[in-house]
């Protein structure tokens, strides 16, 4: 094999990509993904020596958050990208190392050098060629144990989903030294051989409950900063003008280009995952952010190539960029792919330069009014507060009799039509909630409201389903019963990259019980482990619309 990765839910025939990516990674980017988590680890090993000693390095917290989300799922393809980023790494883990060594030294405490991993010791000289060659021997694969390889791999791509949510919340000037200090741990975790099977299911679990205060940190930084989310309708038609099209999930660059666009006759558009910001008070006051263009990410080649306007990438989700719009899309943050112009970062407290995107905007031929669908969104956890009243009374009158959760990722495959066919065949009393852009196969429909509630209550980005399970627990509280279980609500996740998995992970560190995950189950969740999931968690695939409609509504 050139490359090994099973990450995402499309991977090649269910059991892993050993050519290239199905997401488009070619094995020169895979593996050296593979090398940059192996640093992370290392730097991880001495950062939770460092917190021992007393030691704080807010570089080694950011620079791991930070590598752990660049290496999820279509966030960046370019190799001269992390090959700059390992060679910061080493500097990262080298400074460190000296910082604890020094510490440990006056103190007689250094640890035997047999009980420092490679990870933590191997350093070189930036090279592409000696990057390559040490990539080999430290991925997925090299673990042999299947069963450990299942829950370590499991356990990271939950610390990705983390580490993303974590690095919005910093980005926007909230950080948790709890969760920094968990990454670490974690990842130390999975350096240790001989670990007993149950020690490292409990962190796989404990990684649950940090994703559940990750999650929370970003919700206080997005509130904190735009406020909270109000219902909403949004147009997805276009205005004339020129145009501009924002995707991904960034709403600190969302923000700053509407401040630097003001009052140059371009109209702003939304996509994919940045919708809700549609909903957001401090967002919604410029006038010239006029709504969501197109759908889904993993349909962005067609539409990017219908948008005339330009085009910024945010966070993860980009595609392989077709010649009809490779002129004209950006990057910015930790994206990245090969040929396409980026966005620096921002310097000094200063915001990030737009003026390359705004001018590439305004030689574009301007866009033409043209009407579009209205979606309701913004009924984040405090907008359904505010109508809780009205919740409970329409379940106390048996007009609402089921809540389906319906959150999580949307995909390429086929398969995901059974989202849209679910929704469909739902009688009236049930109410859909929604969070991340696996709504985009049925928030087009026409679902109507049941006791003045919409049928369909969409909490936002993948990383709102936070506020999903904020409302479950006020329904507990409102109906006194002891356990989420006890509600009338299923669940009927779909899944495609790592944050999704930090969802499920957070949902069963709730003790939620009877998920159904789709379209297929993970390809690094082995049999063995599987049979655990299944008998602690009830876990199941998805199966027949007919079904499993049948059994929610039971």
């Amino acid at each position: 094999m050139s490359m090994f990765c099973y990450q995402c839910s499309e991977t090649a025939n269910g059991k892993g990509c050993a050519i290239q990516g199905i997401c488009g990674k070619d094995e020169e980017v895979s593996n050296l993904f593979d090398l940059l988590i192996w640093i992370c680890k290392g730097i991880s090993f001495w950062a939770v020596k460092a917190h021992a000693l007393g030691i704080k390095d807010s570089m080694a917290d950011h620079f791991v958050s930070e590598s752990l989300f660049m290496t999820i799922t279509n966030v960046n393809f370019n190799s001269a990208d992390i090959v700059d980023r390992i060679s910061l790494g080493l500097e990262v883990k080298n400074t460190l190392e000296q910082k604890v060594k020094t510490a440990c030294e006056r103190r007689e405490s250094c640890p035997e050098k047999s009980q420092i991993p490679e990870a933590a010791t191997w350093t070189s000289d930036p090279s592409l060629d000696r990057y390559r060659e040490k990539a080999k021997s430290v991925g997925v694969l090299s673990i042999e144990d299947i069963t450990i390889r299942s829950l370590k791999e499991l356990m990271i791509y939950g610390l990705k989903g983390i580490a993303a949510y974590t690095d919005h919340a910093m980005i926007l000037g909230k950080e948790s030294q709890e969760v920094y200090d968990f990454l670490h741990q974690a990842l130390k975790v999975t350096l240790e051989e001989g670990i007993p099977r149950d020690e490292l299911t409990n962190w796989v679990m404990k990684s649950g409950s940090f994703a559940v205060k990750a999650m929370a940190l970003l919700d206080q930084a997005n509130t904190s900063r735009f406020g909270h989310p109000e219902l909403t309708e949004v147009d997805t038609g276009t205005r004339e003008g020129y145009g501009i099209l924002i995707s991904g999930h960034d709403l600190l660059d969302l923000e700053e280009l509407l401040q630097q666009t003001e009052g140059k006759g371009i109209q702003v558009y939304t996509h994919g995952e940045m919708l809700p910001a549609n909903a957001y008070p401090k967002l919604k006051q410029y006038k010239h952010l006029v709504g969501n263009y197109g759908t889904s990410w993993y349909n962005q080649q067609k539409e990017f190539a219908a948008f005339p306007g330009a085009i910024l990438m945010t966070t993860n989700c980009i595609q392989k960029p077709t010649e009809a719009y490779r002129d004209r899309i950006f990057t910015t943050g930790l994206v990245g792919w090969p040929s396409v112009s980026h966005i620096p970062n921002r310097r000094k407290g200063q915001p990030k330069d737009f003026t390359p995107l705004i001018e590439k905007a305004l030689s574009k031929p301007k866009m033409q009014d043209q009407a579009g669908k209205k979606l309701t969104i913004g009924l984040a956890h405090n907008q359904v507060a505010q109508v809780a009243g009205a919740v409970v009374k329409a379940i106390k009158d048996g007009l609402i009799t089921k809540f389906v959760v319906m959150a999580g990722c949307d995909g390429r495959a086929k398969e995901r039509n059974y989202y849209t066919e679910v929704a469909k065949s739902l009688p009236e009393s049930a109410v859909i909630l929604t969070a991340g852009c696996a709504k985009y196969r049925y928030n087009m429909l026409d679902l109507g409201t049941v006791g003045g509630i919409p049928r369909l209550i969409d909490a936002g980005q993948c990383n709102d389903s936070y506020s999903l399970v904020l409302t479950a627990l006020k329904l507990k509280e409102a109906f006194g019963v002891e356990s989420i279980n006890d509600l009338p609500i299923a669940y009927d996740i779909a899944w495609y990259e790592q944050k999704a998995v930090a969802v499920l992970l957070a949902l069963l560190s709730l003790g939620v019980k009877g998920i159904r995950l789709g379209p297929v189950l993970p390809a690094f969740v082995s049999p063995d482990i599987l049979e655990v999931l299944v008998s602690n968690f009830e876990i199941q695939p998805i199966g027949t619309v007919a079904q499993d409609v049948a059994q929610i509504m039971a």
